[in-house]
């Protein structure tokens, strides 16, 4: 016989011999024709409980508790608790429920690795009462481990996926963010960089203006982008060893900057440094330094343009009510009258004033710059929200394209020149909707 079939029926024949342990085991469902009859081992709703302690085998235990509405670890030191974490176990406890009852009356609980457990868990509830779950060895058939519960000496079989869900060391239930604020609840932002200090404001829910080096209109997409990318940084606790070589890299690493973050809770800061290619992070919230993403190093090193605003137009996709383009002589209006518009009295073709609006959303500039307007060639407003937003905006031309500025700000915009003729054109061909033909 080949050495591939001899493994082949020594493996069907460990499966059998599992089988018929099984069977002699628990014969009550040895006949599939009686369904077995559902335990309900636990039920502690999430309200009831107040702390948890979880003991796996060869482990320190670990001990959770809620403060303030928050899980927090409270053992074998305090540490913050990933909510998210912490919830999966507790929405597992209502209910936990076992289809096998094993064994009634158990002589021996090592056979089912439950006199030492691989897993303890203790939930301690309002009113002081406690209740334990004990999890064993897996069923030798089927993807079950052995349980029991509290006093009970019955042993029972479930998916070995509950006890997964409770198979939770330290570090799986530790808060490895780097940073905690509340991304809608930041109201400023701060950067402290060798290349210059940048600071951001909130000016409501979505809007974001730079504050320092002097104000100026923000990006808030790339301001959020940085939040997010704060907020992504995290601990890697899995190796305590490339936790030391953090340690090492950031102490002798080149100071990238400096991000301080405020939210109603406070202020957290994160210190960045850069060795060779790689980017470590030391916060104000946990001890110790870590290895971050090359995407969040480079944020930082952003300078000030790129955090600036370069579109001309701030209406975005709000309704516009009025544009209004002045060009030497020439000034066109453009009213909104319910769903059409109107100018001088007239219907005008409202696919065409779409396609205005459309370019005037977008255009943007290819840089700042600090010199460059003279005599306006146009000056295009644009009323918007309701009547509430005028934004007014003039174009100078140039040699080699356009330099533009918005009404009551001296930021100046640099534009090539098809981006505002586009525009220009796109204004004066416009036309009155023809009249319906009368029958």
């Amino acid at each position: 016989m080949k050495p591939t079939s001899l493994l082949v029926a020594a493996l069907l024949l460990a499966g059998l011999s599992g089988v018929v342990w099984w069977v002699k085991k628990h014969p009550q469902n040895a006949d599939t024709s009686t369904p077995s009859t559902s335990v309900k081992l636990l039920d502690v709703p999430d309200s009831q409980i107040v702390s948890l302690d979880i003991q796996k085998k060869d482990a320190p235990p670990v001990e959770l508790a809620r403060e303030n509405g928050k899980w927090v670890i409270t053992a074998p030191e305090k540490y913050r608790a990933d909510q998210d974490a912490v919830s999966s176990i507790v929405s597992a406890l209502s209910p936990v429920t076992a289809d096998n009852t094993i064994d009634s009356k158990p002589a021996d609980l090592n056979e089912y690795g439950l006199k030492t457990p691989q897993i303890s868990v203790t939930v301690h509830e309002k009113g002081g009462k406690t209740d334990h779950l004990y999890f064993g060895e897996d069923v030798p058939i089927g993807s079950l481990a052995y349980v029991r519960a509290g006093a009970d000496p019955k042993v029972y079989a479930v998916p070995t996926s509950l006890r997964s869900s409770f198979s939770k060391d330290l570090n799986d239930l530790r808060d490895k963010r780097l940073m905690t604020f509340d991304s809608a609840q930041v109201s400023r932002v701060e950067l402290d960089t060798s290349k210059s200090p940048i600071e951001f404001g909130k000016v409501s829910q979505s809007d974001w203006q730079i504050i320092k080096p002097q104000t100026l209109r923000a990006d808030s997409f790339q301001v959020e982008e940085l939040l997010r990318k704060l907020s992504d940084a995290k601990m890697d606790l899995s190796n305590p060893d490339e936790t030391k070589k953090a340690d090492a890299a950031f102490a002798s690493g080149k100071n990238i900057g400096e991000a301080k973050v405020t939210d109603p809770s406070g202020v957290q800061t994160l210190d960045i440094h850069k060795d060779k290619d790689d980017y470590y992070a030391k916060s104000s919230l946990v001890p110790g330094a870590f290895k971050v993403s090359a995407d969040l190093g480079k944020e930082m090193e952003k300078p000030l343009e790129d955090f600036r605003n370069k579109k001309l137009y701030d209406f975005g996709f709000t309704d516009t009510n009025k544009i209004e383009i002045q060009q030497g002589t020439s000034d066109r209006t453009f009213v909104r009258a319910g769903t059409d518009w109107k100018s001088n009295g007239q219907t005008m073709d409202a696919g065409s004033v779409q396609s205005l609006i459309d370019k005037l959303r977008d255009i943007a500039a290819t840089k700042f710059v600090d010199s460059g307007f003279t005599t306006p060639a146009a000056t295009i407003t644009v009323v918007s929200n309701d009547n509430k937003r005028t934004e007014k905006v003039e174009f100078s031309k140039t040699a080699d394209g356009y330099v533009a500025r918005r009404e009551g700000q001296p930021s100046l915009y640099a534009l090539d020149a098809k981006s505002v003729n586009d525009i220009l054109e796109a204004g004066t061909s416009i036309k009155a909707v023809a009249p319906a033909s009368k029958k």
